[in-house]
């Protein structure tokens, strides 16, 4: 029994493709290039990918990081729909501790509403950056509490989503607008869709509460690798049918650079290792240009890590990437493989899932 089509959560794999493919954005900004360069390409590359049948497209929250520009998804995706009609938006993710649970609702309540049956909510516990940024967001010094409530708030955001808080719930006469209240106005007419909730994760916690619940899971291979088997295992082990999922349906971000010249990906995915060294040493910067990642003097320590880092990543030409993600599927069995494409430009950006396209003979635009 497959998911209802209005939730949009089973696509159908195109062309040659094992499974369906979509974009997980991070709106990477690069040395010389400013935040309003990266969010042109990301209007570019969502309008690329729904032209070649590329099911979903993902923003992902991060703060205080100057070389990701995505700290604000519902913004990003309100933006992605003005320029779009049929390829399925959201969150990879929404980091729900950040957040009032009734402002999510609200928020994806109205993009939902700016494109019916195509948005996504994905939701993650972590804080999506340091521990500093995430008190300024959460004003509390307490970072724990919003992990450890993370079942509660869930509960809480699905029925502000649902509008159904039960009778002598404090938050009874609270509605989340655009949302389900609406129908219930005089004259009211009620909307057939509602954004799926997706579970985010890069361990077992999320995998065990979404299989428990029921719900779609999503799990974060491209920085999580070691992970990703006991993970998904996990995940199907728990997994009990619900209103919304019938079966388990988990898909897996997937680090991928495919480029016309094979010297040119390894030279990215060098500058990529280098941008996740500073980040992991608390200085996060801009996306290095491979000129400095190839200057660059990797200690013992750095080299170690970047290699053990891109160990992971799938690169090189359109062949070899074809081949990486075809094992990674029949390794993982996952039933949709979420591409995260990490370059210093757009354009090399672009091309990469203009070449994975192609390489499944997805539709041409």
């Amino acid at each position: 029994m497959a998911a209802p089509a209005d939730d949009g959560i089973q696509g159908t794999a195109p062309g040659t493709a094992p499974v369906p493919l979509s974009v997980l954005d991070l709106a990477t900004v690069g040395a010389g290039h400013t935040a309003t360069d990266s969010l042109r390409t990301s209007v570019e590359l969502a309008k690329l990918t729904e032209a070649r049948g590329f099911h979903r497209y993902w923003v992902a929250e991060h703060h205080s990081m100057p070389g990701v520009a995505s700290s604000s998804p519902a913004v990003i995706l309100a933006h992605l729909a003005a320029h779009t009609s049929r390829i399925r938006l959201g969150s990879g993710g929404v980091m729900l501790p950040n957040h009032a649970p009734l402002v999510i609702a609200e928020q994806f309540g109205t993009l939902e509403a700016l494109a019916p049956g195509r948005i996504d909510l994905g939701l993650g516990r972590a804080p999506g950056t340091d521990g500093a940024t995430a008190a300024a967001l959460r004003r509390s010094e307490h970072l724990n509490e919003g992990a450890d409530d993370f079942p509660e708030q869930l509960a809480e955001l699905t029925r502000f989503l649902d509008d159904d808080f039960p009778d002598g719930h404090p938050y009874r006469r609270i509605h989340a607008v655009p949302g389900p209240v609406q129908s219930t106005s005089p004259g009211g007419v009620q909307s057939p869709h509602r954004p799926p909730v997706w579970l985010l994760g890069s361990s077992g916690f999320s995998a065990r509460l979404a299989g428990m619940l029921g719900l779609p899971f999503a799990f974060a291979h491209h920085f999580s690798a070691q992970n990703t088997i006991p993970a998904l295992d996990l995940y199907r082990e728990s997994f009990r049918p619900s209103e919304l999922l019938a079966e388990p349906y988990a898909l897996i971000g997937v680090s991928a650079l495919a480029t016309d010249d094979e010297k040119e990906a390894r030279r990215q995915v060098l500058a990529a290792g280098l941008n996740m060294v500073r980040l992991r040493m608390g200085r996060p910067g801009l996306f290095p240009t491979p000129e400095e990642a190839a200057a660059h003097d990797f200690s013992p320590m750095e080299r170690d890590f970047v290699t053990s880092w891109n160990a992971n990543v799938v690169h090189g030409g359109v062949d070899e990437v074809r081949a990486g993600l075809d094992a990674l599927h029949k390794r993982t069995g996952a039933d949709e493989l979420m591409i995260t494409s990490h370059a210093h430009s757009g354009a090399l950006r672009l091309r990469s899932y203009e070449l994975i396209a192609d390489a499944y003979g997805l539709p041409t635009a």
